[in-house]
């Protein structure tokens, strides 16, 4: 029988038992078990399998359930974990969908905790006259889902915790997925004062050691350091994407990634390698799940990645950064790397500085660690992962470049089909329309911009900027992957002097172009040069 696609399936036992196609992650559990970490912190962007792991882990610890059937076939029956299956009072919670207005944010949390609450009803029974006060007024405050209150229920977790342990006699193990989402939720909305400190007292309450904790595992996208979530947790054990520790639980090897298109009939292609492939998480290749997924079910090679919160996040915080930030996001659209310090393990709204803003951009999945330079001082070497990612990351562009998406596109549209007069009337509209005046002040100015640009081409190009060839250094080379698109290359001028003829200045281009061979080496190669003044463009191509 051959095996459905799950396509957003987020529930580990569903997966199981209605045949749904599976990438074996149990052995989490053994890594889980052998750390003995009382709490550990998970980072990895959103769509990286984190709600589905969670779900993995409580029903094999779940004291309430029988998971034989389901962790049959899977590796950790084969390890001498497998005893320590349906063996714990296992609360399980998940915030990813804590989204919205403050009302809707508050309503998710509180019905998360009503469910738990409704699992465990059973041990709530028999209160002490000093348990039942405390109780009646987390009930009322969980009853009433539209009040926006967090306060009333800031002890919620940890009390159920400790009805547990006294009712089984054992620890309870802890899952929390997606801890952040309300934090970056409420941040984005303008409300994080309103609910910061509640939310917080409501995790910190729960994760600090205590009698009632076995252990714990959260996950999100970035760790939230100031908010007093993991004081008195000397242990916490934080695994940001930069670790090794749980590497290849969370995303798909390559491994995984050939076996299930060969299991469904599709061949791993070396386009497929530079639509997904790229994150590096602690040394390894990982591929993002939900776009092999996506493709799997689909079989089109598109990008279905999407980060929705994160990017209004960063937006903002481009909006009021730092000079340092934006002469490296300029050397990271001409190079495709960019070398600089980065924050792991602070959030930017937290800690708004340019090191924590590029930790953001690799925590929340549109950079990943091409290299590390220097450990102890926190020093790396940053890329776009893919071309997926490249898709996603041209939304940033036009943001940090102030230029409009809709006539960027037009423009490359124009470019790929040759349509000349159009892709010279959308340039020309986006140095009116778009660009502030000052920030074209040299040729520079002009190249930063059209490279940055050129992103919309990466599936289709090879972008390659300021390299020798033949008897000189050209700007600007899009050098074809298909054999129907010709290469171009680009030679940008600029000068100050408003008296001088700019088509004239463009065809000096053209001839430093042919005289000085930059072409040397391409079959089929349009040449594109552009001279610049202010605002005002000249074009000759050949």
């Amino acid at each position: 029988m051959k095996k459905g696609i799950p396509l957003g399936i987020k529930n580990y036992r569903e997966l199981k038992e209605k045949n749904y196609y599976v990438v074996d992650k149990s052995l989490l559990i053994q890594e889980f078990l052998e750390r003995m970490a009382k709490a550990t912190l998970v980072t990895r962007p959103r769509r990286f399998g984190k709600t589905l792991n969670m779900s993995m882990l409580a029903e094999f610890f779940d004291i309430t359930k029988n998971s034989k059937v389901i962790f049959a076939d899977t590796a950790i029956m084969k390890t001498k974990y497998a005893e320590h299956m349906n063996s714990y009072p296992t609360i399980f919670l998940s915030f990813a969908d804590a989204k919205d207005s403050k009302k809707r944010i508050v309503a998710c949390v509180k019905e998360q905790l009503l469910k738990v609450y409704d699992q465990y009803s059973f041990t709530l029974e028999n209160l002490s006259i000093f348990e039942k006060p405390q109780f009646d007024s987390i009930l009322k405050g969980l009853s009433n889902l539209d009040d926006g209150n967090l306060e009333t229920v800031d002890r919620a977790i940890s009390f159920l915790m400790t009805r547990c342990h006294q009712y089984y006699g054992k620890r309870v193990m802890l899952f929390i997925d997606e801890y952040d989402t309300p934090f970056i939720e409420a941040h984005t909305g303008g409300f994080y004062e309103d609910v910061r400190g509640a939310f917080a007292a409501l995790l910190h309450t729960s994760l600090k050691s205590s009698d009632d904790l076995e252990y714990a595992m959260i996950t999100g996208i970035q760790r939230v350091a100031k908010e007093n979530i993991f004081s008195d947790l000397n242990n916490i054990f934080v695994c940001t994407v930069k670790d090794a520790d749980y590497a290849s639980y969370f995303g798909f090897t390559e491994n995984e990634v050939k076996k299930m298109l060969v299991d469904n009939g599709m061949e791993y292609t070396a386009d497929v390698k530079e639509m997904y492939d790229g994150y590096n998480i602690g040394g390894i290749d990982v591929y993002n799940p939900w776009s092999i997924v996506n493709y799997v079910c689909k079989k089109v090679l598109a990008p279905y990645w999407i980060n929705t919160s994160s990017n209004t996040m960063i937006k903002e915080a481009m909006q009021s950064c730092e000079q340092d930030f934006k002469d490296d996001y300029e050397k990271l659209i001409k190079t495709g790397t960019v070398e600089t310090l980065v924050n792991f393990e602070t959030s930017f709204y937290e800690l708004k500085n340019t090191s924590s803003l590029w930790g953001l951009f690799v925590n929340a999945g549109y950079l990943t660690v091409h290299k590390t330079l220097d450990v102890l001082e926190d020093m790396y070497s940053l890329r776009i992962p893919n071309n997926e990612v490249a898709r996603e990351f041209q939304s940033l562009t036009v943001f940090f470049l102030n230029v409009d998406e809709t006539t960027v596109a037009k423009m490359f549209q124009a470019l790929k089909t040759q349509n000349w007069d159009e892709f010279l009337k959308n340039y020309q509209k986006m140095l009116l329309e778009s660009v502030s005046y000052y920030d074209l002040r040299n040729e520079n100015s002009y190249h930063s911009l059209l490279l940055g640009m050129c992103m919309w081409l990466r599936n289709d190009y090879e972008i390659v900027s300021n390299r020798e060839s033949g008897e000189g250094r050209f700007d600007i080379l899009l050098n074809s992957k298909n054999n129907a698109l010709p290469s171009m290359l680009f030679e940008l001028k600029y000068t100050k002097d408003e008296n001088v003829n700019l088509e004239a200045l463009a065809e000096a281009g053209m001839e430093q172009m042919k005289k000085k061979k930059y072409g040397i080496g391409l079959e089929n190669c349009v040449y594109i040069a552009l001279a610049h003044c202010g605002k005002r463009v000249s074009m000759s191509r050949e």
